[in-house]
C-alpha cells in the first residue's frame, strides 16, 4: 500500500505514475484517507477505498469490468462513478478527483460525489435478544444425512423425536427442525478474510434470501430455551450437516471475541449420539466444545447415546434395539427434562450481566 504522507490538505501527491500504472485496482491511502486507485484504459480514477456494506477495503477487491468487487461480500462499485451495480445505484461511494502531472499521480481529499447508503431495512435476526413471553420452549435439531425423497428409520431422530414429545408432556412448546430438509449454503470463510467480515447475522444469509439456516439462527438465538441436537456417528465423528450448521453458526461466537457481544445468554443444550461404531465420547467432547464457546449452558449429564461398537455390523438390529429400548426413549425424555429445568432456572434466577470482558482472544463474564 502506498503512502502519501504530505501534510497538506485538499490536493495529495500519490506518486510516480510508472509505479502506480502496474496494478488494474490497488489500496493507496492519501493523507489517512483509504482509497481504491484504479489504472483503466491509461486512466487514473480514485473512489472510497471502504464500503458501504461492512467497511471492506475496496482497494484489495478485483475489477469486474467497471466495477469494483469487494473482497470481503462481494458487493460492487463502479470504478469513476461510485455508484452500486445495476439494481442498487442508490448506493453510493466517495468519488475523488484524480490528476497526472509532471509524471505524477494526485487525488482530491475532497470528494465530487459525497457517500450514499441506500436504506435498507434491518434483516429480522438483527433485532434485540430477549426472551419472549410465553411457554418453556425447546427446538430439536436433527443432523441425520439422507435421501428426502425416500426417507428411511433414524435413530438419532427417533430418540430426538421422543425427547420433544417429553419436552411438550412438560408443558413446554416444541419446534423441529431437520438441516436435511433445508436448502442452506456452507460457511464461505469470510472470518478468514478478516475478522469484522464475519457478521451478524451471517453475510450469507444477509444476502441469498433462499438460504435457509436463518431457521436455525432464529431458534436458537430468539425463540428458544433450550435446544437437542441430534447427531448419528460417521466414521468417528458427528455428521457432515453438523459441521455444515456448525460451520455457518461461526457467526454467533465471533460476535463475542471480537464485538464483546453475547447472543446466546441463559440457555440450554443437550444431545443425542447413536452409531453403529464407538466414538461417541469423542463426538461429545466436540458437541459439547462447541455449544460452550456459543454460550450455551449444560444440564448435568448433557447427552444420552447409543452404540454396539465397531464390529456390530447386523445394523438392522441396531436399528430394532433402538426402536424397542424402552430404557434409551425413557433417557431422552429425562434428557430434555433436565434441559428444561435448568432453563427455567437460568431464567428465573440468573440476572443477565451487563457486560463482559475479553481474557486474550475468548470472553469472560463480569458482574455488573
Amino acid at each position: 500500500m502506498h503512502d502519501a504522507s504530505s501534510p497538506d490538505a485538499g490536493w495529495q501527491d500519490l506518486g510516480p505514475v510508472t509505479a502506480l500504472q502496474g496494478r488494474a485496482l490497488q489500496p493507496v491511502k492519501a493523507g489517512g484517507t483509504a482509497l481504491a486507485l484504479v489504472f483503466m484504459d491509461g486512466v487514473f480514477s480514485a473512489v472510497s477505498g471502504i464500503c458501504n456494506h461492512a467497511g471492506g477495503p475496496l482497494g484489495e477487491g478485483r475489477l469486474e469490468g467497471d466495477f469494483i468487487v469487494c473482497p470481503w461480500h462481494n458487493w460492487k462499485f463502479h470504478c469513476r462513478t461510485g455508484q452500486g451495480e445495476p439494481g442498487s445505484e442508490e448506493d453510493q461511494i466517495p468519488v475523488h478527483p484524480v490528476r497526472v502531472e509532471d509524471g505524477r499521480v494526485f487525488v482530491d481529499l475532497q470528494p465530487s460525489v459525497p457517500r450514499h447508503r441506500k436504506p435498507h431495512p434491518p434483516h429480522p435476526l438483527a433485532r434485540p435478544v430477549a426472551r419472549e413471553p410465553g411457554p418453556w420452549r425447546m427446538v430439536g435439531i436433527s443432523t441425520t444425512v439422507m435421501d428426502r425423497g425416500n426417507p428411511r428409520y433414524s435413530t438419532s431422530d427417533a430418540l430426538l423425536e421422543t425427547a420433544l414429545e417429553g419436552a411438550r408432556a412438560e408443558g413446554a412448546e416444541t419446534r423441529l427442525i431437520k438441516l436435511n430438509d433445508l436448502d442452506f449454503r456452507a460457511c464461505e470463510g469470510y472470518y478468514s478474510k478478516s475478522a469484522r467480515a464475519c457478521t451478524w447475522p451471517c453475510s450469507i444469509t444477509q444476502m441469498d434470501a433462499d438460504d435457509q439456516l436463518d431457521q436455525v439462527y432464529e431458534a436458537l438465538v430468539h425463540w428458544a430455551d433450550a435446544v437437542v441436537v441430534a447427531t448419528p456417528i460417521r466414521w468417528g465423528s458427528a455428521s457432515s450437516l453438523y459441521y455444515r450448521m456448525a460451520e455457518r453458526m461461526n457467526c454467533i461466537q465471533n460476535q463475542v471475541t471480537i464485538a464483546d457481544r453475547v447472543l446466546i445468554r441463559n440457555k440450554v443444550a443437550a444431545f443425542i449420539i447413536t452409531g453403529g461404531q464407538d466414538n461417541i465420547q469423542a463426538v461429545a467432547g466436540q458437541l459439547l466444545g462447541f455449544f460452550g464457546e456459543l454460550g450455551f449452558l449444560f444440564p448435568q449429564f448433557p447427552y444420552i447415546a447409543h452404540s454396539r461398537g465397531w464390529t456390530a455390523e447386523d445394523m438392522e438390529r441396531n436399528v430394532a434395539i433402538v426402536q424397542q429400548d424402552t430404557e434409551l426413549h425413557q433417557g431422552a425424555r429425562e434428557l430434555a427434562g433436565r434441559a428444561l429445568v435448568l432453563a427455567k432456572r437460568l431464567v428465573e434466577e440468573c440476572p443477565t450481566p451487563a457486560r463482559i470482558s475479553r481474557g486474550g482472544r475468548k470472553a469472560h463474564w463480569m458482574k455488573p
